[in-house]
């Protein structure tokens, strides 16, 4: 998988956890026995035209409204799913890894995973996921952090 290279070229330490397969960042979290708060989930969203990576944690859901207000955007809708599949070419569709860098996207991150010491995601595949700490996910990505999620309903 491209992240696992790029995060041993980049001499950050993180760990693979495989797993059954899952299809949600809510599902992952329940299958590695991890908070929630703790997972990250990407979201494609097009900004103005442009696309951006979004990055919340996995109980949280996206609030387009709080987003174009801070972004001053004229708009901002979600990317439709066939055309984040060719975003991200190298990864199964929905286990997107939260490194827009790598794919030249720029990354916008939830001011509710800031203070968090570290981080999970899927790996480019239903079935694996990558635990790193929260400082070097920053120092890599270098996300813009903004307010714009909201906890979801249980």
């Amino acid at each position: 998988m491209r992240i696992q290279d790029y995060l041993k070229k980049a001499g950050v330490k993180f760990e693979v956890k495989g797993h059954k397969p899952t299809f949600s960042a809510q599902q992952m979290a329940a299958a590695e026995h991890e908070p929630g708060k703790y997972v990250a989930k990407p979201v494609v969203v097009k900004v103005d035209g442009c696309n951006v990576m979004c990055v919340l944690a996995a109980p949280r859901k996206i609030d387009l409204r709080a987003l174009k207000n801070q972004l001053g955007a004229k708009s901002v809708e979600l990317v439709a799913e066939e055309e984040v599949g060719k975003i991200f070419g190298d990864c199964e569709l929905g286990a997107e890894p939260p490194f827009g860098n790598l794919y030249d996207l720029p990354t916008i991150m939830d001011k509710a995973l800031e203070q968090d010491d570290h981080i999970m995601f899927q790996a480019g595949s239903h079935d694996k996921a990558i635990v790193m700490k929260m400082a070097d996910y920053r120092k890599l990505v270098e996300p813009k952090v903004l307010e714009f999620s909201y906890q979801m309903g249980s």
